[in-house]
Order: structure tokens, then sequence, then C-alpha cells
């Protein structure tokens, strides 16, 4: 089992010189332990991931700043773009980084992001699909330092969307905001079975991610991110509902938290995130493991202050070396990340 870096951060959360500390130190951290990958977004013109409107412009400046590990987009909303535009700035990212980047294309379901493009809404699904084979010939024209392009399909578990990944012979990236772990478990067997029928070597990529934040326990994890994580959902409902702030201040914030309760407790105490010990990620790990997900893509940046979630990597690259079997014991991780001297843990928000 994989283990990588997710972002998809509210901006409105971060003081704007924060904005990106922790994307540009989290990779650092990444490729200096051994993480595979880190994968950052595409959203506009909103503040739920509004800070990552070009992931090839992300990952360029990712590419400066690692050496081995791989960078992604997580996703790149193929339907707003022309095909070789995708397959030119993500060359040259490829250029820059040595041979390491790789694609995850969304269809897009947002009308605020297609504000770029109107008229790519409608037939954004199949406008999807055909993109990744002729993103394969196009890359193979444009000399990319990698041979052939890594490419998944995001979803949230759409059955159709799983069919095209395995026709296409390409991977999944998904997640669980809108699946059980029982209907995951099921769609990636559909997944393989179809995989295999089609005639692809091998058996796909699947990548789950996951909201993350490890600590020495539950109760400590909670401390940390209870109040970021209630309101990073809520910002989330505004991509559903609308704006949900006036001047900056929610509205009606005791009620937008109680209707948030039922995916925090999801995800912090029912196995749909990595929240806790090291023990318990383990855990939960292994049993995403057996379902049949090869990577997990660790989401940490949904508000709590940099400096914690960088302490808590620590706790993080040790559940990356347990899963994979190099240590057996709980150890107790150093006092926080001191990365290059970018950045301090104790320093700064």
């Amino acid at each position: 089992m994989d283990l990588s870096l997710f972002y998809f951060s509210n901006d409105a959360q971060l003081p704007a010189e924060d904005r990106y500390r922790l994307v540009l130190e989290g990779a650092r951290f990444g490729d200096a332990r051994g993480f595979t990958a880190v994968w950052t977004p595409e959203r506009h013109f909103h503040r739920f991931g509004g800070i990552y409107p070009n992931p090839a412009v992300t990952s360029a400046a990712l590419a400066s700043v690692t050496g081995r590990i791989d960078i992604r987009a997580g996703s790149v909303v193929a339907p707003l773009h022309h095909v070789s535009r995708i397959a030119d700035d993500w060359a040259a990212v490829d250029a820059l980084a040595g041979g390491r980047v790789g694609l995850s294309l969304a269809s897009g379901w947002h009308k605020g992001d297609f504000v770029l493009r109107p008229d790519a809404y409608q037939d954004r699904q199949r406008a999807t699909v055909e993109y990744a084979d002729r993103l394969r010939r196009l890359w193979r024209q444009a000399r990319p330092s990698r041979g052939d392009l890594p490419m998944w399909f995001s979803t949230g578990g759409s059955p159709g969307t799983l069919k095209a990944a395995a026709h296409a012979g390409v991977g999944v990236l998904t997640h669980l905001a809108n699946q059980s772990a029982a209907e995951l478990a099921a769609r990636i067997a559909e997944y393989r079975a179809m995989y295999a029928a089609c005639g692809h070597r091998g058996r796909g990529h699947v990548v789950l991610m996951l909201h993350t934040y490890l600590d020495e326990d539950l109760a400590a994890a909670e401390e940390q991110v209870r109040d970021p994580l209630e309101r990073y959902l809520m910002s989330a409902l505004g991509l559903f509902h609308g704006d949900t702030t006036s001047q900056g201040r929610p509205r009606g914030e005791a009620r937008a938290r109680l209707a948030v309760r039922p995916a925090y407790e999801r995800y912090v105490r029912q196995g749909a995130g990595l929240f806790g010990s090291v023990d318990q990620a383990v855990s939960t790990v292994r049993g995403y493991q057996e379902m049949g997900v090869d990577e997990i893509a660790c989401l940490i940046d949904f508000g709590v202050p940099v400096r914690h979630v960088l302490r808590g990597l620590e706790y993080l690259d040790e559940l990356r070396l347990r899963v994979a079997g190099l240590t057996t014991s709980s150890a107790r991780p150093a006092n926080g990340y001191r990365g290059t001297g970018v950045l301090r843990t104790e320093e700064g928000h």
C-alpha cells in the first residue's frame, strides 16, 4: 500500500502569506521520506479549493523543490481545456520534474468552474473519456521525460466512470464523500473485473483520498481537527447550496455545524478518514488494502494550523513505514519536522 499527500484547502481559513506554505513544505517532507506522490487539484472561483486554479502551475512549483516524489494532478478538469494544451503544459512540467508527473482527469460538476468554458458543461463526461486516448497520442509527440503518461479518472463512485476507466485502461482516483466502504469494495471488484476483461496488462490502479490527521491518540487528534474540519465541511456546503457566508461570518453557523456533524463523525470516528493514533490508522489502511485500494492519498490541508500538520506528518511517516512492513512497533515521533529551513514548525500559523 502506497501513501501520498493530497491538497484541497479552503483558502478562507488561511492567511494570505500561508496559502502555499503547507503544500511546498509538505511536498519537501514527502520527497525526503519516501512518500509516493503529491496531488494538487483544479478548482475555480470558490474559496473551497480555489487557491488551486491550475495544477500545472502548482506542479511546476513542486517540481522545483522536490527530486523523487511523483507529482500528480488530482485533478485536471479536462473539459475546461483544449486537449493539446493539457499535453503541452504537462510535458513541460514533466521535463522540469524529470519524468515524475501523472494526471487524473475529472469531468467537473460545479457550474462555477465552467464560467471558463460554458459550452463544455453539458457534454463534459464524454469529453473527458475521449481525452484519455487523445492525451496518450499527444504525449508521445510532446517528447516528455516520462514514456507513458500515468492517468486516472476522478470519481465519487459513479459506476459509469469506473466502467469508463476500466475500458480506457486508466486508474481510478476516488473518495468516500458519496459512497460507503462496502460500496467502494464492490465497485473496486467490478473495476478490476472489467479492466481484465478489456485485455489490459496489470489490474489497474485505485487511489483513495482520505482526510488525514494523526496524533498520539484520537482525543489529541480531535483537539486539533474538530473546529477546522467542521469549518472546512461547512465551506464545502457552499458548493451545493450557494454561499454560506456573509461578510466573512457564517450564516446560521450552529445550523451549519449540525448539518456537517454526520460527515465529521464518519470521517473522524467511523473509518472514512485517517484520524487518531498510528495504530488506529494501520488498522484502517489494512482494511482498505484488503478491499483492493492500491494507494491512500492523505488530504492534510483542511484548516489545521500549519505547525500542527507538519508535526503530524511525523506520525504519518511512521504509518507509511508500518504499512510497508519496515517497522512493527510504535516509536514516538521527533519533535516536529524542521524541513529545509524555509519553515520551522514552532513558527507561524
